[in-house]
């Protein structure tokens, strides 16, 4: 294989002075996906052919780590299986073309697509260039052509070293795992980091020991005013006092019943809300699965089919978005321009933005593009609402919101600030009224317009209040909670924890290894999951510590910025982890995973049949295998009858993984839900009753019974 670094660095130069000249006949440009194919057609005159290569064409092999160890960690690329006839495809048309432009993702990733492609496809005889673009837009598409470039090998360089570095990982500690505790596991460079910080809060909370303490609050009333003002206890004279005990309650409250209630002070005020930064990758994650209920993976697929392009009525297949695979919050000076001109019209000059607003956080960024935002503010997401799927549509909305927000003024409110004096005791009244809405005028989703009590304003100095109710709660401190996709996210760009493009895949690969599992929204480790860390701990304690791994995204962006050769890297590491590997297999015991049995008999042989995990999920399998390879689906039952025959109804997946609840007996019953029915009967009709969120509701919609979900519904559904 002849991918040495002289080659690349004579690749360069050829693909530089090729890009130099230019050809009058017929112009191949080269993308990954064949949406985004479709999408730039229509913005290149008919000199031009747009087709795709469906992502990488080549790639270190499955069957072997690929690298040559004794040739200075040479990879040893192929060309992937199953891509013959892409390559062949494109060979042909790179034959037929006077000129081709090389049009993937503009990211380190998208770069080494691009750098394969140059290879495979012989393109060093080639009128050949690299082409990158934020946004697939019309000017946006077009200004990429004018300024072609070279392949940049700082880039390429940097994805090797990341994509070589976690090969060598993988491919020495994932077999050691399969001797040690079991076959088909597999251990990662990053993955390995973030099942371990799962692991690690479930110890905090398994380790964390509750303690008591109080609140008390006086609940204001006056006639007229239906809500009461609730003051909050803050202590005493000589400051802050916490209530650990009922005794030290009740002390307090034997001593407030003998005083008044006095207003001791009003201080009013103003309070700023600033305005959001606009999405980047992280945050988009995070905030689509606080206000959207969608996991990372879903965040991600919707968003490149938003980026890539949807056919919209009277403008034909257009992207919506710009590039989502990014940790900047830069916006472009034209972007920037056509948001304060839209805010100006829609809303008046004193909504736009004065003065930019930049991250609280100073942590090194790549900046390699833009952050997230929609390509055309003229677009309201009311104007496309009917031409895109509901999800696609709540997504696009959140995006479009967030970057109108980011180009507004803050949210003023004005405040007051009573304070209250029972003898010794203090308390405090606090509440807000919204002065100027600002960017809240598009980007309100937690509610924050909403306006606090009004009765403090009828507080004044020296008033004694006579209607006064205290309201005491025990409360216990509570154990650290668990990790969910969205904190993880967070987590692990707090920590430089991988890149954006790698937070959903990296989670979704613990998962899918049965590593962690999830619990409603939270992230819990398995047994399985708590012996792959405890052995990574014990023999590969360096792999698992969290300041190496965010060390190695600082060697990575070193890489790209041409400061570091990317084999170094690698020098620097493998003969250390290998060293551990050969220690491990001597030293470290065998750990048995007992496969969970069931009450399910083997029809063949008469054993117990046992859970197995497989592409799509759990399956039962006899322990007897390989003498009995008899296989079943697994059901998870939820206790309730089937509807149409008596049956029981079972949690089930459809492919593209959606939930749904269906009869066990399928095919010959083929009774499916998308709601989860209930045991309850519909007092209306007498038909089974369905779990919608909140809420229990008769399946016939001609009924139309429904009322409030109640805690024995819940215990009993």
């Amino acid at each position: 294989m002849a991918n040495t670094t002289k080659s690349k660095a004579k690749t360069s130069k050829k693909t530089s002075s090729k890009s130099k000249s230019s050809s009058k006949g017929k112009h191949l440009v080269i993308v990954e996906s064949p949406t985004k194919a479709s999408t730039i057609k229509k913005f290149l005159g008919s000199k031009y052919e747009v087709v795709a290569s469906a992502g990488h064409v080549r790639d270190l092999p499955k069957s072997k780590m690929g690298i040559d160890i004794e040739h200075d960690y040479e990879p040893q690329y192929i060309t992937i299986r199953g891509k013959g006839e892409t390559l062949a495809m494109l060979r042909k048309k790179v034959k037929d073309a006077d000129k081709v432009y090389l049009a993937t993702d503009p990211d380190r990733e998208g770069e080494a697509i691009s750098w394969h492609l140059y290879y495979a496809l012989k393109l060093n005889e080639k009128d050949c260039s690299r082409i990158t673009f934020n946004e697939i837009t019309k000017n946006a598409v077009k200004e990429s052509i004018k300024n072609a470039r070279e392949i940049d090998m700082n880039l390429v360089d940097a994805q090797q070293a990341r994509r070589v570095l976690d090969r060598v990982v993988g491919y020495e500690i994932s077999p050691l795992l399969w001797i040690k505790i079991k076959r088909g596991l597999s251990a990662g460079r990053v993955q390995s980091v973030v099942l371990r910080l799962v692991c690690d809060r479930e110890e905090e909370i398994n380790a964390f020991i509750p303690e008591e303490y109080w609140s008390l609050e006086a609940e204001i009333n006056e006639k007229g005013v239906k809500k009461p003002l609730i003051a909050k206890f803050s202590g005493n004279s000589k400051g802050k006092l916490d209530i650990h005990s009922a005794e030290e309650m009740k002390k307090i409250k034997d001593t407030i019943a003998k005083n008044d209630f006095v207003v001791s002070s009003i201080k009013n005020g103003e309070r700023v809300k600033k305005g959001p930064l606009p999405f980047t990758t992280s945050t988009l994650q995070q905030d689509a699965a606080r206000k959207l209920n969608f996991s990372t993976k879903k965040t991600m697929q919707i968003a490149q089919q938003l980026y890539e392009g949807m056919p919209i009525k009277g403008h034909g297949t257009i992207g919506l978005i710009t590039y989502l695979r990014t940790d900047s919050v830069r916006v472009s000076d034209e972007a920037k321009t056509a948001a304060k001109d839209y805010i100006k019209d829609h809303f008046g000059d004193e909504f736009v933005v004065k003065a930019s607003r930049e991250p609280k956080s100073k942590k090194k960024i790549q900046d390699a593009h833009e952050a997230i935002r929609p390509s055309y503010v003229d677009l309201q997401p009311i104007n496309v609402k009917a031409d895109l799927p509901r999800d696609h549509f709540r997504l696009y909305q959140l995006i479009y919101n967030r970057f109108l927000a980011s180009q507004m003024e803050d949210a003023i409110y004005d405040t007051v600030t009573a304070k209250i004096e029972v003898g010794d005791y203090r308390f405090t009244a606090s509440a807000s009224h919204l002065k100027f809405e600002g960017f809240l005028a598009v980007y309100d989703l937690d509610g924050e317009k909403a306006d606090d009590n009004r009765l403090i304003s009828k507080l004044k100095e020296g008033m004694v209040l006579s209607d006064v109710t205290l309201v005491d709660k025990q409360h216990f401190t509570q154990a650290p909670a668990r990790y969910t996709e969205q904190t993880m996210v967070k987590t692990m760009e707090e920590l430089g924890i991988g890149r954006p493009s790698t937070y959903s895949s990296t989670i979704n690969t613990i998962m899918a290894r049965r590593y962690v599992v999830k619990d409603g929204k939270s992230l819990c480790p398995t047994e399985l999951g708590d012996a792959v860390n405890d052995m990574m701990k014990k023999a590969f304690p360096v792999v698992v510590d969290v300041d190496f791994t965010a060390n190695i995204e600082m060697l990575l962006d070193a890489v790209e910025e041409g400061g570091l050769e990317w084999k170094d890297i690698i020098r620097n590491n493998y003969p250390e982890l290998h060293d551990s590997v050969v220690k491990a297999q001597d030293e470290l015991d065998k750990i048995e995973i007992a496969d969970e049995v069931t009450d399910v008999i083997c029809e063949k042989c008469g054993r117990n049949m046992v859970v197995k995990y497989g592409p799509y999920g759990k399956f039962l399998a006899c322990p007897g295998f390989p003498e009995c390879t008899n296989t079943k689906p697994h059901f998870e039952k939820i206790g309730v009858a089937c509807p149409k025959c008596g049956s029981e109804i079972a949690y089930k997946k459809t492919k593209k993984g959606r939930v749904y609840y269906g009869c066990i007996e399928y095919p010959e019953c083929d009774f499916m839900s998308w709601q989860r029915p209930s045991k309850l009967a519909c007092p209306k009709c007498g038909k089974y009753m369905l779990i919608k969120g909140k809420k229990v509701q008769c399946s016939d919609e001609q009924c139309g019974y429904v009322r409030e979900l109640t805690d024995e519904d819940i215990e009993n559904k």
